[in-house]
């Protein structure tokens, strides 16, 4: 969503010349326009455009449901909505990163995202690419930030939003403990694997070793 405010930000409103069919128009020249320098590969220069298809659509009160007022939560509800529309089938990310390529092919996904893991991995072993550190980055198909961007000024930040959830689930789970004197809550910000147990093979050798349980009535001998 991009939004055209007035002199003063968010809160004072655009002047009369600023109109939303103005501003596609600007969006429209812009897109044609922008280009970001990439990476040489191969001696030769890449650049980042946006592609032939543009789509610039208005949001207006009829938008939302039962045409209700065009508010800043409306819009960011409106936003989320579709940003998050089928989510969960258009890429097929993973929610780990991986350790060999050949664990690809036990992983439930896709095979457009296998491909496009795949392909980042593969770009990933590139010394001229190391950089970007794909190989870490694969499983979200070597992106490494947030799927949108925002303005603390207009909307709020991630780590509100964080404070706000740990907030409310302590909130939560004070009401329905019984209130026993001063609470200590701990909170764990990290994780580090400690292991998956012994395998097949440690398994048995462990059992070989293991001496056999006496049985009444039997002698011991040292």
């Amino acid at each position: 969503m991009i939004r055209l405010d007035g002199p003063g930000g968010g809160d004072t409103p655009p002047p009369a010349w600023a109109t939303a069919e103005l501003l596609t128009d600007a969006i429209t020249a812009a897109a044609s326009k922008v280009q970001v320098d990439g990476p040489t590969i191969d001696d030769r220069a890449h650049t980042f455009t946006f592609g032939r298809q543009l789509d610039v659509r208005i949001i207006r009160s009829a938008d939302f449901n039962d045409g209700q007022e065009l508010t800043e939560r409306a819009v960011a509800a409106y936003i989320a909505k579709y940003a998050t529309k089928g989510a969960e089938t258009a890429t097929g990310a993973l929610d780990r990163p991986l350790k060999f390529a050949a664990e690809l092919a036990q992983l439930d996904i896709s095979d457009h995202a296998r491909r496009l893991i795949r392909t980042a991995w593969t770009l990933g072993a590139r010394k001229d690419l190391e950089h970007l550190r794909l190989r870490a980055w694969a499983h979200m198909l070597g992106f490494r930030g947030h799927f949108s961007t925002k303005s603390r000024r207009y909307s709020t930040t991630l780590g509100a939003l964080r404070d706000a959830r740990a907030e409310w689930r302590r909130a939560q789970a004070a009401a329905t403990t019984p209130d026993n004197g001063p609470e200590t809550t701990y909170v764990l910000a990290h994780w580090v694997f400690a292991g998956t147990g012994l395998s097949d093979a440690e398994a048995w050798l462990a059992a070989s070793i293991e001496p056999a349980p006496e049985t009444e009535g039997e002698p011991t001998y040292a």
